[in-house]
């Protein structure tokens, strides 16, 4: 790999305008870690250092990572140049609580590199799907542990055959991606083979039993659980030891359904932990998602009609009705997956406002 050598003044190189240079070319600009000054100086457009220039020079996403000590975090001049960054489209990640450099404790240390991972992540996937990237980060599910579930489940028929759905886990993983650039510490169960987005803790599965064991396994240090996976409703009763042959005859295959992972869910779920069920339905999935909502006891229902090409399985877009126990009822997209991610998350946050 080709290494460059490091830039450290406006002055100093061989370019009339190194920070131009350096602005034009980024996809992305990070500051880890983004002291008081900086701040101030990236705030008020003081450009006395390439740093600053270049952040000024730039036009790509810039994503700010804060450290300092807790009392300078405080102090009103750095919030307000907090403020006037993230009105201005800065993302900013962190700080977080924990031991600072004096050896005392509190709220300035900077963001772990795997929260920081998932943000810039988060920022240019909304950047390559034409989604937001000029919001604001809001931390909103700062410190809350998010459990996410993805894919469609095989249930096996045999070592070499099973029955499935079209589920790609894209909206699931979306979701994970987006909530950990919201702050959550998320726990992504996944039977899609797709990658997972990064700082995210991943569990692979393949059956609606290994996913029902994983859910619950997680499940009791959640304070968010979303069941965004299309689990299987039938799976065989009989599964063959070695694969079933043409010349054997054609098999009788008796179904017998699978777990209900959100009914257990929302039975075992303790005080205060919010429970997102998704259903996949063919034609306006309103009357579904309120029916829904209504017999499994589930705080938010997401529905999307999978009959729609563009948005049903393994489409890159979405559109779903949104509704929640507290009488929401929204209705979302067709838009990216990232941008519905969003707004289910949104209303979670919602909810959870809710007295």
């Amino acid at each position: 790999m080709a290494s460059e050598a490091a830039r450290t003044s406006l002055w100093d190189g061989p370019e009339p305008s190194p920070h131009t240079t350096l602005a034009r070319a980024a996809d992305l600009v990070v500051v880890a870690p983004a002291t008081a000054r900086l701040l101030a100086a990236y705030a008020t457009g003081l450009a006395d250092d390439l740093l600053v220039a270049t952040l000024l020079a730039t036009r790509a996403p810039v994503v700010l990572c804060p450290a300092m000590h807790s009392e300078m975090w405080d102090h009103p001049a750095v919030q307000a140049n907090v403020a006037t960054l993230g009105e201005r489209g800065a993302h900013l990640v962190g700080p977080d609580e924990g031991t600072l450099a004096g050896g005392d404790v509190g709220r300035g240390r900077l963001a772990e590199p795997a929260a920081i991972v998932a943000a810039c992540a988060g920022v240019l996937d909304g950047a390559e799907a034409g989604g937001h990237v000029d919001r604001a980060p809001v931390r909103d599910l700062d410190g809350l542990a998010v459990l996410i579930t993805a894919g469609g489940t095989r249930e096996p028929l045999d070592p070499v055959r099973f029955l499935g759905n079209r589920s790609s886990g894209k909206q699931g993983h979306a979701l994970a991606a987006e909530a950990a650039f919201r702050g959550a510490r998320v726990t992504l169960v996944t039977a899609s083979a797709a990658a997972a987005p990064p700082g995210v803790e991943v569990q692979r599965v393949d059956t609606a039993a290994e996913m029902e064991s994983a859910v619950l396994s997680h499940s009791d240090r959640a304070d968010v659980v979303v069941m965004a996976a299309a689990v299987a409703d039938f799976r065989p009763v009989q599964v063959a030891t070695t694969k079933l042959h043409r010349r054997e005859g054609l098999p009788e295959v008796v179904l017998e359904p699978t777990p209900d992972i959100l009914a257990g869910l929302v039975t075992r779920r303790r005080p205060g932990q919010i429970v997102v069920g998704f259903a996949a339905e063919w034609g306006d999935p309103r009357p579904g998602a309120r029916a829904k909502l209504a017999t499994t006891g589930a705080d938010v229902v997401v529905a999307n009609d999978v009959s729609a090409p563009e948005t049903g399985f393994d489409a890159d877009t979405n559109a779903v009705v949104i509704v929640s126990a507290s009488g929401m009822e929204l209705n979302v997209g067709p838009s990216t997956k990232r941008d519905v991610a969003r707004a289910v998350l949104d209303a979670v946050v919602a909810h959870r406002s809710v007295p």
